[in-house]
């Protein structure tokens, strides 16, 4: 075995005199970084993401460092040219990377700007492996899955180690252990444990436990053969997180217990709440993070003082939840109503902007497709809110533009996301600068006042999604607007963009003269991205996605407003401090519980 395990040591490429592959980064050490290996059984969609973040954030609390890497079995390079319908929302990294909506969820929990590395997919890696191969970087052997396939995976795992410097990497295999596609993914992570020794692997099984309501009690069967097929494929898992819609019961966690061969102390009834940032508590309480740390032989990494402090702030936080003494209801209005997880980011910066605030968002669903100016009335009778959110294509352009003229006239408060910019642009051109026509070309190539364009330089660079601006920038903000207040009176922020259209220069004087306020822009360059309404409540849009940067303890400052100027409207007859006081009261309670 001692053989065995210096050979192994030794290879670092593969050659025709050994059998092994083992693929390191230069001056990777094994064993410092440990693995956290998340998978998934019965079914998708069941909060592998939550689950892992979460736990996460508990090591991360205790002064570890920690990172996370999400791998999704599709064969496209990125999630941006997937419909929400069937994938939830793209959610764009500041680099720039379009997403896994997972990647949110640990951007929240961790509250880190991750990158493209902690990301990758079945076509990242074909891609590389292929590459490789043209090179000859294989040294004329016959590519395989194994070992060249998998090897490219633990490369990948090993490479963000070094570059993060975690003393654990949390891995998020999508999908489940049944789908073909992410057969080569288990057997990486089976190959990874093997390589780096004992105590260096952490396995959880995220399993469901049944409860169908026609026989009044919890089955295992469906989860335990889920486990077993883990275990078939040469592993082990550590832990068996049990998800269910009410708490999984002693006999049902005995069961998994027996039947997965691990501690019945380490399998976790992870049920429905009413809020995923309750989890952790859920986690801690229960005690399996000091499992973790455990197993992985981690105990004199971490640092208990550190934890009391960030768990104080945690708690403040979560005490919050199902206290709130006031209520209000946001229209989300647009055309992938019918899939929740298409606007995850914007349900979760309105959660945290109401925590905050101790007041409880209700959110409508409003669907744009058939909506008109002579129903809009009746469909947003009873919000004290409106958000148009970001989307591309025809298909409820109308009805958006008609929710926004409302929302004007109303004095109705209003947040425009991505394209609930550019329409709020498109509405004020039409009916207060009276340009008819006006509309984008995005929408109608041969409208008479394009005043949404894509502007000349991204005219030359060809390929759907090649001519976006995506990920982080900075934006100039104009001094004395709501804007440049809601910010703290700083004279840029960086926001995240996802979009092709910007707002055609020629056209920003006539909209200026109307009355309209670009109280955002590129800097040197004349791309506008935020706007608001001077003598309205609340009427801002911005070109930019502020729900990608929004965090638990570090809510937008835009939703905050929205929120809070939402309350006032529902509360008129009450002395409330504008949305903008709110935000900055907020702004200095954040600074100083730092």
């Amino acid at each position: 075995m001692s053989d065995s395990k210096e050979l192994l040591a030794k290879v670092g490429s593969v050659s025709t005199d050994n059998e092994y592959f083992l693929p390191l980064p230069k001056g990777y050490q094994k064993g410092k970084t440990k693995y956290v290996i998340v998978t998934g059984t019965v079914m998708s969609g069941l909060g592998k993401g939550i689950f892992s973040s979460c736990l996460a954030k508990l090591l991360q609390d205790k002064g570890l460092k920690v990172t996370p890497v999400k791998m999704e079995g599709y064969l496209n390079i990125d999630s941006g040219t997937l419909n929400p319908f069937r994938h939830g929302e793209v959610f764009v990294l500041d680099d720039g990377m379009e997403c896994d909506m997972d990647l949110g969820t640990y951007e929240r929990m961790l509250d880190q700007n991750l990158t493209r590395a902690n990301f990758t997919t079945s076509g990242q890696i074909y891609q590389s492996v292929l590459d490789k191969e043209r090179r000859g970087d294989y040294l004329g052997r016959d590519v395989q899955m194994i070992p060249h396939v998998t090897g490219e995976v633990k490369m990948k795992l090993r490479t963000l180690a070094m570059q993060s410097n975690a003393d654990v990497v949390f891995v998020e295999i999508g999908g489940t252990v049944g789908d073909l596609e992410n057969a080569f993914y288990i057997e990486a992570m089976r190959e990874l444990a093997y390589e780096e020794g004992p105590h260096s692997c952490c396995f959880v099984a995220l399993t469901y436990i049944l409860e169908p309501a026609t026989l009044g009690e919890q089955k295992s069967k469906a989860a335990q053969l889920g486990i077993k097929q883990l275990m078939q494929m040469g592993i082990q898992p550590d832990i068996i997180a049990c998800r269910a819609e009410n708490p999984v019961t002693i006999q049902a966690r005995q069961k998994m217990s027996v039947f997965g061969n691990i501690p019945f102390e380490r399998v976790f009834s992870m049920h429905d709440s009413a809020s995923i940032y309750s989890i952790p508590t859920m986690l801690r309480d229960c005690g399996l993070d000091f499992e973790v740390i455990r197993m992985l032989r981690i105990e004199d990494r971490i640092s208990l003082r550190t934890e009391r402090r960030e768990w104080e702030r945690w708690v403040d936080f979560t005490d919050k939840i199902g206290n709130e003494k006031r209520e209000v209801r946001i229209a989300i209005t647009g055309k992938y109503t019918s899939v929740r997880d298409s606007y995850a980011s914007i349900l979760h910066a309105l959660e945290h902007a109401g925590i905050h605030l101790g007041c409880k968002v209700h959110v409508q669903w409003i669907d744009t497709s058939e909506l008109t100016d002579s129903t809009v009335a009746d469909a947003l009778n009873g919000v004290d809110g409106i958000i148009v959110p970001g989307g591309f294509g025809t298909r409820g352009m109308e009805g958006k533009i008609a929710c926004i003229y409302y929302a004007r006239t109303h004095n109705l408060p209003y947040l425009g996301l991505c394209l609930g910019f550019q329409a709020a642009v498109i509405e004020f051109a039409r009916n207060v600068c009276g340009l008819n026509g006006a509309n984008s070309t995005e929408i109608d190539q041969h409208c008479a006042n394009p005043v949404i364009d894509i502007l000349p330089e991204q005219k030359k660079i060809e390929g759907l999604g090649g001519n976006m601006r995506l990920g982080g920038r900075d934006v100039e903000l104009k001094k004395d607007t709501q804007a440049w207040e809601l910010f703290n009176r700083a004279d840029s922020v960086r926001m995240r963009f996802r979009h092709r259209y910007e707002v055609d220069p020629k056209y920003i004087p006539t909209l200026e003269k109307g009355g309209l306020v670009f109280s955002g822009k590129a800097p040197n360059q004349p791309i506008m991205q935020v706007l608001e309404l001077p003598g309205h409540p609340y009427f801002i849009g911005t070109q930019s996605h502020p729900e990608l940067t929004s965090r638990p303890l570090r809510p937008h400052p835009m939703f905050v407003g929205l929120v809070a100027a939402a309350r006032n409207h529902k509360c008129a007859e009450e002395s409330l401090p504008s949305p903008v006081n709110t935000v900055q009261k907020l702004h200095q309670m954040t600074v100083s519980s730092q």
